[in-house]
């Protein structure tokens, strides 16, 4: 496992690496925010971005969510994988801001998860984007890394890597460290090919010291 002062000289160098690393979801507000990151889920930011384009210049607030069919809805979001379940969702989600949050975008995490199709992950994402309140999502580019450096156990949950890396990173750095752990396995730490021998963590990467020593990756 790593020490705290190997993780701090990961969180700088990833810094050095990625000093603007930033939400990729294409977003206006709050509620804009909220329904890409709902759209994510098992999708690029990328494919995301590319439908919310024209999906955010449809529908303003969560009344025009409601003012459209089911079916229409899913044809809108339809190149998104599991579309049918989000544009239920969305609408769902729509439903309950009205009726119970006037229509916002709750702040708190306790509130946000009751939103239909808002898991911990995406609510820790609508706090630290939209809020500026510390908090720290963990996607699959975060689990992998944090496992692969030797900070969380293989075997841990998604729930035990958030608290780990929170336990052992100062509060005011959550917000920075998501995104840039998202830059670092979306851009380097690559699920497949992750660069290791130009690797600046190569010394305190548990996984890249074992790909070189199998001859897995070019020293």
């Amino acid at each position: 496992m790593l020490t705290k002062k190997q993780w701090e000289h990961c969180l700088d160098e990833m810094d050095k690496m990625f000093p603007d690393a930033h939400c990729e979801l294409v977003h206006d507000n709050p509620f804009e925010l909220t329904i890409a990151t709902l759209l994510s889920a098992q999708c690029t930011d990328v494919l995301v971005n590319k439908v919310t384009k024209d999906l955010f210049k449809k529908y303003k607030t969560p009344e025009d969510y409601l003012a459209v069919s089911l079916e229409e809805l899913q044809q809108d979001i339809r190149s998104i994988g599991l579309y049918r379940n989000k544009a239920k969702n969305i609408q769902l989600l729509c439903e309950k801001l009205i009726n119970e949050f006037d229509g916002q975008i709750p702040q708190t995490r306790e509130e946000l998860v009751t939103l239909p199709g808002v898991g911990r992950k995406t609510a820790n994402v609508v706090l630290s984007v939209a809020f500026n309140i510390p908090a720290l999502a963990v996607d699959t580019h975060v689990e992998r890394v944090s496992k692969r450096l030797g900070l969380c156990r293989l075997k841990d949950t998604v729930l035990e890597v958030e608290e780990t890396i929170m336990k052992k990173t100062p509060k005011e750095k959550w917000s920075k460290t998501h995104h840039q752990l998202i830059f670092f396995g979306r851009y380097h730490c690559k699920a497949q090919n992750p660069q290791c021998s130009t690797c600046p963590l190569l010394d305190d990467c548990r996984e890249g010291q074992k790909r070189l020593k199998k001859g897995l990756v070019k020293s």
